[in-house]
């Protein structure tokens, strides 16, 4: 039994070990004197984290990543949430059908997604570039929104808003005041999520952007196909930095206020 327990947390650290060992090593390559994309240490420095906010071209591409980022992943948080709400609202055989194809750009490849959308933006002659890109994000986000949002509804207490109606609610205030709440975990994942993908994906984005609109994934990939710049490292360190911070950030707000929900229970 002991060596059992042995072997899974070994397992456990190797697990770690594989997933945060690039990142570590990334962020102290930040802090390296050289210039080189070899991992010869040539001693320490802060120099490109200096540059790093005096080059004027990552600081338009971050821009442009954060606001793609944050207005994609706020307009499909709201498009995705109400599909959850009338989702939930059929019945079973049109819910799954309906699933079905909310599910097919999640498992579709990145690849046909961002051709696909870059023929139609043509098609419909929508020049490529921030508005295309915007476009696109938003259409990716919204399926990860539904599968986030729409398993709240089923753990939801139907009795609850229709207690609601019949003291004399009307069904705009139940839902802002009653149902709302209980799914707000899930809305808030989904937000989340689609913040992550947007930033992160670079597929999609390289096809829809155009000349356009450079987000990062896209610049980091043109930089290190041409003219390494180590301010990447220094980036990168600092969004992963930010990223742990704000999830500590949720994970103690969670557990506070599960413990405010079971104080009020008990």
């Amino acid at each position: 039994m002991k060596l059992k327990k042995i072997a899974k947390n070994f397992y456990l650290f190797l697990v770690f070990v594989f997933m945060y060992a690039p990142i570590v090593v990334m962020a102290i390559y930040s802090f390296n004197d050289s210039r080189s994309r070899t991992t010869q240490w040539k001693g320490f420095t802060f120099k490109w984290y200096i540059r790093l906010f005096e080059d004027s071209q990552i600081l338009k591409a971050l821009e442009t990543t954060l606001v793609i980022a944050i207005v994609s992943a706020v307009v499909a948080t709201i498009i995705g949430t109400l599909a959850s709400i009338g989702i939930s609202r059929m019945n079973k055989k049109l819910k799954n059908v309906v699933m079905g194809v909310t599910q097919l750009p999640v498992l579709n490849p990145d690849i046909v997604t961002g051709i696909s959308l870059m023929i139609l933006f043509v098609f419909l002659k929508i020049k490529l570039g921030k508005y295309s890109l915007l476009l696109s994000h938003i259409a990716f986000n919204i399926p990860y929104v539904i599968i986030s949002v729409l398993p709240k509804f089923t753990q939801l207490n139907k009795s609850v808003y229709e207690v609601a109606l019949d003291l004399g609610a009307t069904p705009q205030y139940a839902y802002r005041k009653v149902v709302l709440p209980q799914i707000m975990p899930g809305i808030i994942t989904g937000f989340l999520l689609s913040v992550t993908l947007s930033v992160d994906d670079f597929v999609i984005s390289f096809f829809t952007a155009g000349t356009g609109a450079t987000n990062l994934s896209i610049y980091i990939y043109s930089a290190i196909s041409k003219k390494y710049n180590p301010s990447i490292n220094a980036l990168s360190t600092i969004m992963f930095v930010v990223i742990f911070l704000l999830l500590l950030i949720i994970n103690s707000r969670s557990k506070n206020d599960n413990k405010k929900t079971k104080g009020v229970l008990a």
